[in-house]
């Protein structure tokens, strides 16, 4: 049963009126049937269209064709209806901010369902709701949810058109700004419904920002959006869909992304022999010319972004971005895990970015972007806390307000502002990005933000025990999510708002791959965990310079994947896993970090680590029994080990 209801505050100020909602393009309710046969030969997503209309009532339906004239005509339309403003074309070329309630900023975890048919299914990591019940609050809920305004109909792709690992879905929505995003971060319009109309297979995605416009003249707000939210996945359906009610905000209106490609697509996943995580692709290539593919999973504000669009400060090494979010990896035919990216686009946390810390990615926002929630500058530019090293001498915040840079003015940009950027327009992004056929993983990164204990890097021993490693993986917590940020809390790997079903089974499909997907083992990409976020006696600066200087690191993982599985010259074994020899283990040339320091970062402390082992067992404990023996077995494993060191 629906465990509780989530409520969030207040909307923005009404801006403009119903008239406003309807799109030019859009049709009427009572001339859309002769529309939908044109639109798409799918009898199925026929019906659906149907049901929704009758369910939501809206006034007008917009069949997208994902062309560039409909994406200006919705921008156009948001803009005098105060959804958006238009930035400094000479700036930013056909870029946009929007603000949004400030009750309506994150992710919302609490109110975020997983409504298998058994609650044991669901398991410890997730809100669970019966099936039926929770279909019967949407009902309700969703009846006349878009009185007065203009249902969206997009059809997309997530990957490559008609590749192996592709998957169609259509969302329906009452927001044009869910929509203009989507068409970034999915390959969205006509292509992607021509392989749906071949199919007559897709996952659907309804949405509603669940603020109606009853009557004509009704003031509307800049950003609607509802006093109860649910973001809902019900993964036992026959057909598996999501249903988004209240929020306007990423992934809770960006159906594609986190609820589609993750939620959806892991219970796909477990179910056809594949995996769907969390993570970021990137093309390594050494001064040889030699090249390995590396994916890594990171929390959300943890550098994922950063390490996808790495500027390598190692004289010859060369990094191109794949994706920076999420992968679908699936076993290819020689043995080796496959990854594909299946976004189009970057959904990025803007604060703290900028040309020192991620130079690629300030070059991908030069046009054709988003923005949500940074500050407007006087030239009609964007602006968030780390982008330059001197702050706007005046901008408007992203409360709407007066900002200057001076004591008790606040943040300019939320801390979880955003940035949607096509991939196409990364210039590092790889040759390969598209390729329907994925690449081939060499290695896999896991980490997240430690302070003390965890090594800059460390190998794992063993598939087993670099599942362990993800299983236990525990992180400071960032504004990317609610709760407080800096408290230290469980993630197998960076996945746990995201899992569709129970976390043991979750690990248990990652030992099975390493015993299903490849042959016996010896394709396997190698495993680590790295940790760049060590601090001086772990309260002061950061030890390791990152950024850049990281490469230093995928230097080491590009040698230990060629070295084999035992310690070498450059190689220490610790109770943790191989770690670099903290003299000869990572290139440091021309970094301003000591001997001392490179000592501190790469020593297994066995007093920290007898700590981290007690939150080890109460992380596994509060998996439940669904927990495998294997990673079980680790963990009795690594506590042998601390305890002889």
């Amino acid at each position: 049963m629906l465990a509780r209801s989530c409520r969030s505050a207040t909307r923005a100020v009404a801006g403009s009126s119903w008239a406003l909602a309807r799109a030019a393009s859009s049709v009427a309710v009572a001339d859309l049937e002769g529309e939908l046969g044109k639109f798409t030969k799918s009898a199925k997503l026929q019906k659906w269209i149907r049901e929704s209309v009758a369910l939501c009532k809206p006034d007008r339906v917009h069949l997208l064709d994902g062309s560039e004239e409909e994406d200006a005509e919705l921008k156009r339309h948001m803009v005098h209806n105060g959804t958006l403003i238009q930035l400094n074309p000479e700036k930013r070329p056909n870029s946009y901010l929007a603000r949004s309630s400030p009750k309506d900023v994150a992710r919302v975890e609490q109110c975020t369902f997983i409504c298998s048919n058994d609650e044991a299914d669901a398991g410890p990591t997730n809100n669970w709701a019966d099936p039926k019940e929770m279909q019967a609050r949407l009902d309700t809920l969703f009846d006349g949810s878009m009185k007065g305004r203009t249902m969206y109909v997009a059809p997309y792709s997530m990957g490559p058109i008609g590749g192996a690992s592709s998957k169609s879905g259509v969302q329906i929505t009452d927001s044009a700004y869910a929509v203009v995003n989507v068409r970034i971060m999915t390959r969205m319009g006509k292509q992607a419904l021509a392989k749906i109309d071949e199919e007559d297979r897709f996952t659907p995605a309804l949405h509603s920002v669940g603020e109606p416009l009853t009557e004509a003249g009704t003031p509307d707000s800049a950003w609607p959006c509802s006093d109860e939210k649910l973001i809902t996945h019900f993964t036992d359906a026959e057909e598996p869909h999501i249903i988004s009610y209240g929020s306007g905000y990423g992934g809770n209106a960006i159906l594609g992304k986190k609820c589609h490609a993750l939620r959806i697509a892991s219970v796909q996943a477990r179910n056809e022999g594949w995996m769907a995580e969390h993570m970021l692709i990137l093309r390594l290539t050494s001064p040889e010319g030699e090249v390995k593919h590396i994916a890594g999973c990171f929390p959300s504000a943890c550098g994922k972004t950063n390490l996808a669009m790495l500027s390598p400060d190692l004289p010859g090494w060369k990094v191109e971005c794949v994706g920076d979010d999420i992968a679908w990896l699936r076993p290819g035919p020689d043995g080796r895990l496959w990854a594909t990216n299946p976004e189009s686009g970057f959904f990025g946390v803007a604060p703290g970015t900028s040309a020192k810390t991620n130079p690629n990615a300030m070059d991908s926002l030069h046009a054709n972007c988003i923005f949500t929630n940074v500050a407007l500058t006087d030239d009609g530019d964007i602006w968030w806390e780390g982008m330059t090293k001197e702050a706007p001498e005046r901008a408007t915040s992203w409360l709407r307000r007066d900002w200057r840079p001076e004591a008790g003015m606040g943040a300019a940009a939320h801390p979880n502002s955003r940035f949607t950027a096509p991939a196409s327009q990364c210039p590092i992004i790889a040759s390969n990005w598209e390729d329907p056929a994925g690449v081939p993983i060499d290695a896999f990164l896991m980490g997240g933000r430690r302070a003390t204990t965890v090594p800059l890097v460390a190998q794992a021993l063993s598939w087993e025990h670099g599942v362990y490693m993800g299983a236990t993986m525990l992180s400071q917590t960032t504004a990317a999510a609610e709760g407080k940020p800096g408290e230290l809390r469980s993630d197998p790997f960076a996945m746990k708002p995201f899992i569709g079903y129970n976390v043991g089974d979750y690990l248990q499909h990652w030992l099975d791959m390493g015993t299903s997907a490849a042959e016996g083992g010896k394709n396997l990409p190698k495993m680590f965990f790295v940790n760049w976020f060590r601090q001086e006696n772990g309260t002061g600066g950061f030890v390791w310079p990152g950024f850049g200087s990281n490469s230093r690191v995928l230097e080491w993982v590009f040698h230990r994947c060629n070295a084999g599985d035992a310690p070498d010259a450059r190689t220490n074994t610790t109770a943790v896993g191989h770690v670099p020899d903290a003299k000869t283990g990572l290139d440091v040339s021309g970094l301003d970090v000591t001997p001392e320091a490179m000592e501190e970062i790469l020593t297994v402390d066995k007093a920290a680590w007898e700590r981290d082992l007690h939150l080890h067992k109460e992380t596994l404990d509060s998996f439940g029994d669904r927990v495998p023996a294997a990673v079980r077995e680790q963990f009795e494993a690594l506590k042998s080990r601390v305890t002889s060191a």
